[in-house]
């Protein structure tokens, strides 16, 4: 019988950008089952350390658990196992459990085929004695197993650890390796390449997989029937799905007035392409869709869809989602509609900057449609393929190369980053690989020197890549249909679109007046990237040119100085690493400047709205309340600080601070506790004079 897959089944796209269709991206850690694998590959210290025999009184919560316990002893010992009776009685149901060793018994007797090309397979049962037997009983109303028979005496031969492995009970093809192995044979790979490829991948040596070339060979020829069929199935559930998903699109339309969607259908009216946005998400896009992440890591491979989600980032640095779009496949015709359909959504308004994946056919579109926007390709899309090209071919020399890679990232000239590519590229031999000649040809887009001074918003960091996978993840929980899969992006995107900031209390880290100036006006989000480069503005010496600019130098890195352009009369300050411009937060040499020339506030130029607390898509409750607690906290903060300076001058003082204190917290929690719960005013809680 054949059955199609019960859960909606999302996975990162393998396809390389490269543009050849043999060439497959790999990710570091993406499925459970190659980790899994990866551990029974490496035989280390950790799998060869020995494990307590089983023995008589043994006890398991389950006849489960003891079989996966048995089946792992008898791993490490060179042998397998297999069940073999169990017991069943009308009140305990299954009451005994017999498991033994693989060569236990003996094979029955066969009747001579009269086949020509009969194959007499000798059995490898040989009678042994090894087994381990189970018993069930209820102890005060709870069932456990008890070991009631063990014995580890064999009459053959125990494996060594790289003979055990290839047993049949453990030659396991996981999961992972399933889809990728049904992959590479539709691409037209013969069996011996496909084990080669998946070696390759996983980094190890020739027949050190965790099953034989044969066992591909089984489940290929095994699947093609159920495959077949199986597409037949898909291919009707997808028409039913996407009717459905459009149904609710609907629906969320009469209920919204300001939800926005699209489609696309072929010759036969059946459903290609669809998109949807929300309305606090088009209202979110007025307010920050300076910058537009454009994800497409993932597909279906239930319904062979492309998901493309439209993110951004608020004023207090959480993730936005401005819409998304199921796409039949990954051409340039697709991704213009997509482009087309988002930038209608948003009432014609383009960003200044989108980031995307690296992607050659989606730039194409880029250019086409957006051809005002910026295109950046964020070092955290091409880092982990980097390393899935070079990791093998360079093999040791990796590790230099990628060093080298980073470093000419971060060069300051287009002109010293084309030589010293140059340079790298004959070094490690790579003049005619394809992977490298891609991101040369897209050095434009993700090269930091060409990139700097592009408004990016903090969107290309490291944390909010990672928010967004973390982000991703939880919308692509295991849906067994499309219109689940678009009620759990709805909710999702309200809960991330609707979130109002949590204050908390922010450490002065400078007491420079500028600070305390700045926390009052910014998010804490925007707060804490400034007031890090306020501490590092320490760090850094001013000397004047004589063109009236100044020059910031590190007390240590000497090759690290700036330029930074004064202009008094207009309040205006330009730096030539153009953080401001990039992130729209001051950068250390601009400040250490205004601190030199006696500023106690930074102009307010300098505060872009979107950084602003005001400009909060929710506003908070009861925001005069808010601006009292935090003079509370700000007096309380001020108190304690003065006790603890005092009180650490002797240690008579401290010995009586620490001694009274305790006595008038203790008396002031007592009373506070006799006070009534509530008078229908609720304080802002999440504000913490500890930080």
């Amino acid at each position: 019988m054949v059955s199609i897959p019960s859960k909606n089944i999302w996975m990162r796209r393998q396809q390389c950008p490269c543009g050849d269709w043999k060439c497959f991206v790999t990710y570091e850690g993406e499925a459970e089952e190659t980790i899994i694998a990866s551990q029974l590959i490496r035989n280390d210290s950790a799998s060869s350390q020995a494990m307590v025999s089983p023995y008589v009184g043994m006890v398991f919560k389950n006849d489960d658990d003891a079989f996966e316990y048995y089946g792992n002893f008898a791993r490490r010992n060179g042998f397998s196992i297999r069940k073999e009776r169990s017991r069943l009685s009308p009140q305990l149901g299954i009451y005994k459990r017999d498991f033994v060793c693989y060569r236990s018994g003996f094979a029955p007797a066969r009747k001579k085929s009269t086949a020509e090309h009969h194959r007499d397979r000798k059995s490898v049962r040989c009678g042994c004695d090894a087994k381990m037997y189970l018993s069930k009983e209820v102890v005060d109303g709870v069932s456990q197993w008890f070991v009631v028979q063990f014995s580890n005496v064999h009459n053959h031969e125990l494996l060594e650890d790289d003979q055990v492995r290839l047993l049949p009970a453990y030659r396991k093809i996981q999961e992972a390796d399933q889809e990728r192995i049904l992959l590479l044979s539709k691409a037209g790979f013969p069996i011996n390449r496909i084990v080669k490829v998946l070696e390759l991948e996983k980094g190890i040596q020739g027949g050190q997989l965790p099953f034989l070339e044969r066992d591909v060979r089984n489940f290929v020829q095994n699947r093609k029937k159920v495959v077949q069929e199986n597409d037949a199935l898909l291919t009707e559930k997808r028409e039913t799905d996407t009717m459905d998903l459009l149904e609710a699109c609907r629906a969320a339309k009469e209920g919204d007035p300001y939800f926005v969607y699209d489609v696309t259908v072929d010759e036969n009216d059946k459903v290609e392409n669809i998109a949807w946005s929300y309305g606090n998400s088009i209202h979110a896009y007025t307010m920050f869709g300076d910058v537009v992440y454009f994800d497409t890591t993932y597909r279906s491979i239930t319904y062979g869809m492309l998901f493309g989600a439209w993110l951004g980032i608020d004023n207090q640095g959480e993730i936005i989602l401005f819409g998304c779009a199921l796409l039949q496949d990954e051409t340039p015709r697709s991704f213009t509609w997509a482009l087309q359909t988002f930038v209608n959504f948003m009432n014609g308004r383009c960003p200044q900057t989108i980031i995307t994946d690296l992607d050659p056919g989606l730039g194409d579109a880029l250019r086409r449609e957006l051809p005002n926007s910026k295109h950046v390709i964020s070092l955290w899309n091409i880092l982990p393929k980097v390393s899935c090209w070079f990791t093998i071919p360079l093999g040791p020399r990796f590790t230099e190369f990628k060093s080298e890679f980073e470093t000419l990232y971060h060069l300051e000239g287009a002109e010293d980053f084309e030589f010293q590519w140059n340079q790298m590229v004959s070094r490690f031999g790579l003049n005619e690989d394809k992977h490298i000649a891609l991101l040369f040809s897209l050095r434009a887009s993700w090269v930091l020197c060409y990139t700097r001074g592009c408004f990016l918003a903090q969107m290309t960091t490291a944390s909010y890549s990672k928010a967004v996978d973390s982000f991703l993840k939880g919308v692509f929980t295991s849906q067994t249909c499309l219109r689940s899969f678009f009620e759990q992006v709805g909710i999702s995107s309200s809960f991330k679109n609707q979130a109002c900031e949590e204050v908390h209390y922010i450490h002065i880290r400078t007491c420079l007046p500028m600070e305390e100036h700045a926390q009052h006006i910014l998010t804490q989000f925007a707060f804490n990237v400034l007031q890090h480069e306020l501490v590092l503005a320490m760090q850094y010496a001013i000397s004047e040119t004589p063109n009236k600019s100044y020059i910031a130098s590190h007390f240590k890195n000497m090759d690290g100085e700036r330029l930074v352009i004064w202009i008094p009369e207009d309040e205006q300050i330009h730096c030539s690493c153009k953080e401001f411009e990039s992130s729209g937060i001051l950068c250390r040499h601009s400040l250490r400047v205004l601190l030199l020339h006696n500023y106690f506030q930074i102009p307010e130029k300098y505060f872009p709205s979107r950084w602003r607390r005001q400009s909060s898509l929710v506003p908070c409750d009861d925001q005069s309340n808010q601006n009292g607690n935090d003079a509370w906290f700000q007096e309380f903060h001020s108190l304690t600080g003065t006790l603890f300076s005092e009180s650490s001058v002797t240690k008579e003082r401290s010995d009586y601070v620490r001694r009274e204190l305790k006595k008038e917290l203790t008396r002031l929690v007592n009373e506070v506790r006799d006070m009534p719960a509530s008078n229908g005013v609720a304080m802002n809680l999440a504000l913490s004079p500890t930080g």
